[in-house]
């Protein structure tokens, strides 16, 4: 089954970091991708620009209406995301522990509906 894993954190966090500390935090992810990889779990992520480059999009009496920003303030944000493939809940928490920011954040693991597709 594959599952989403969301990565969550306080973007001031990141903006308070060192080069030094950037670049370790980095290291770690590098690392802990690897892994995933070569276990055959990975099957795609992304680290996200902040939420200073969002935009949002949603509907409003019949209209679209877009917004600079991401839809809800928060205390974390969505900073990125991995696609795996996992036997089971188990497992895909398992893995969402290892990552690198998950002791300063979050990581919301999310099954995926398995669409057929035509």
């Amino acid at each position: 089954m594959q599952y989403l894993l969301l990565i969550y954190n306080a973007e001031s966090e990141w903006d308070a970091m060192t080069e030094a500390e950037t670049a370790k935090m980095h290291e770690e992810f590098g690392v802990f991708t690897q892994s995933i990889i070569a276990s055959g779990n990975f099957k795609g992520g992304n680290q996200l620009h902040p939420t200073n480059k969002a935009t949002t999009v949603r509907g409003q009496n019949g209209k679209r209406v877009v917004t600079d920003g991401p839809f809800a303030e928060t205390k974390e944000q969505l900073g990125g995301y991995y696609l795996i493939e996992a036997a089971d809940l188990d497992e895909a928490t398992a893995i969402a522990g290892r990552i690198p920011s998950v002791s300063t954040g979050s990581v919301e693991v999310r099954p995926i509906v398995a669409m057929e597709r035509p």
